[in-house]
């Protein structure tokens, strides 16, 4: 599994770490609702169950994600401060619609 964090997004998700709260977890990546051949991801804190790999990322930040959900495979973190401050997570391996998100 692979999972990439832009730079504001670590300095983010290192904060949300160092709380009383996160102590003895990790971030987790998972999938908040399928639409056919795209996801929509958020992220949590957790800890390791059964299925989980620890994907190690460039920002020296362990992830957690569930092994057996492709899409969350090439997963990306990043954070933005503009428009809103917000964590925004996409996968552009697996995302073909990636540039135009249909709202039904």
């Amino acid at each position: 599994m692979n999972v990439k964090i832009n730079r504001n997004a670590a300095k983010k998700l290192n904060s949300i770490l160092s709380t009383p709260e996160a102590e003895g977890k990790m971030i987790r990546v998972y999938i908040t609702h399928m639409h056919g051949d795209h996801a929509h991801y958020d992220i949590a804190l957790d800890t390791p169950k059964e299925h989980d790999e620890i994907v190690k990322t460039d920002k020296d930040i362990d992830i957690l994600v569930d092994a057996r959900e492709e899409f969350l495979d090439g997963v990306w973190i990043q954070y933005f401060y503009v428009p809103q401050e917000e964590f925004v997570i996409t996968n552009p391996a697996k995302d073909r619609e990636h540039h135009h998100h249909h709202h039904h």
